[in-house]
């Protein structure tokens, strides 16, 4: 088994506009190779201009071209010119980054079970395992020291990475991605507990669905349900060092940030964003479009377009900045209130020694 990279284009100007609907202005013959920051970028690279606080890089610039909105249309360069230059660029990013990828094939290493069914264009790696009754789908890769269980049903297109793990039952859809470390269907946290205060296991026997187009990061774990499924809906990417407990559903397109913790049979809808450090309790809703800002702790359903952040718990954005405005104000109201004190004090004195006469 070998691997190899490769490079799509060089492209020219005119070819990305037709690939990206953008308006091209200056050459459109100028020869684009690849992509690079705009610092940093030289002859023969594109790069990308989204904000004016940025054009002072532009009298250094080399690159060949850029990516700009309307608004940069004056600019002194070739241009494609789009409404939204940071999807553009993603767009023309995937054309240029490195393919690495193996050559389909069973590594000598690898260890197949009974009954497996690999479709055509699978890869697996060495030290790679695949459990009986396993189906993997065509194009396929199985990277080094990846672990597939029993049962366990992949897409095709998927692209599982060295020392990945995904367990028993487990259903993975097309062109899905998992990265290192990752381990999918590792039993939900679910124990009843003795008068005597012993911890007896609820057998976790459900399973983890990940549909198509999910990415899911390295060391992130999604724990398989307690009964039916843990399921992780189409679209959805998922960070790094995330944890997500049995039997949630994570709806369509929905962003879960590093470190994110989601508790047991918590419902969160689509396009959904929960930014990092974000915890949420179990048994609650989030409705669709929800953005919950770094560290909020959610602890109660959260209706659809909300916006929340804060500690523990997370309020809206308007009732958290009303409070972040009289948290600000509290020095000034402290000195405020011992001038207050003081006054007062000196008042109490004063009335302690009168004793009720009227002055002559």
């Amino acid at each position: 088994m070998s691997y190899n990279q490769k490079h799509e284009g060089p492209f020219s100007l005119a070819e990305l506009g037709r690939l990206l609907g953008a308006e091209v202005k200056g050459d459109p013959q100028v020869s684009i190779s690849g992509i690079g920051p705009l610092d940093s970028a030289s002859a023969g690279e594109l790069s990308f201009l989204t904000d004016s606080r940025y054009t002072h890089l532009l009298s250094g610039c080399r690159a060949s071209a850029l990516i700009v909105s309307p608004k940069f249309r004056e600019v002194e360069f070739n241009l494609l010119i789009v409404e939204n230059p940071y999807l553009a660029f993603a767009k023309v990013a995937q054309l240029f980054s490195p393919a690495s990828a193996e050559v389909a094939g069973v590594h000598p290493a690898a260890f197949i079970g009974e009954r497996v069914f690999l479709e055509d264009g699978v890869s697996v790696g060495p030290f790679a395992y695949i459990g009986d009754d396993s189906r993997i789908g065509s194009g396929t890769t199985i990277g080094p020291s990846a672990y597939v269980g029993r049962k366990v049903q992949i897409g095709q297109g998927c692209l599982i990475h060295p020392r990945a793990v995904i367990l028993n039952g487990c259903i993975v859809g097309n062109r899905v991605i998992i990265h290192a470390g990752a381990v999918i269907g590792a039993d939900g946290y679910g124990y009843a507990r003795e008068e005597g205060g012993k911890h007896i296991k609820i057998p976790q026997i459900g399973i983890v669905q990940i549909d198509d187009d999910v990415e899911i990061g390295a060391n992130t774990t999604v724990d398989r349900a307690t009964f039916g499924k843990t399921w992780i809906k189409r679209g959805v990417k998922i960070d790094n060092l995330v944890m997500v407990a049995h039997n949630v559903v994570v709806g369509e397109d929905t962003l879960l940030i590093a470190q994110v913790g989601i508790s047991g049979s918590t419902q969160v809808g689509k396009n959904v964003v929960l930014a990092g450090q974000v915890g949420v309790a179990g048994h609650v809703e989030i409705g669709d479009g929800v953005k919950a800002a770094a560290k909020a702790g959610i602890h109660h359903s959260v209706k659809e377009n909300q916006v929340v952040m804060g500690g523990y718990p997370a309020v809206s954005y308007d009732e958290w900045f009303k409070t972040y405005g009289d948290i600000r104000r509290l020095p000034r109201l402290k000195k405020a209130l011992k001038l207050l004190d003081e006054k007062v004090s000196r008042i109490e004195e004063v009335l302690k020694k009168d004793d009720g006469r009227c002055p002559d």
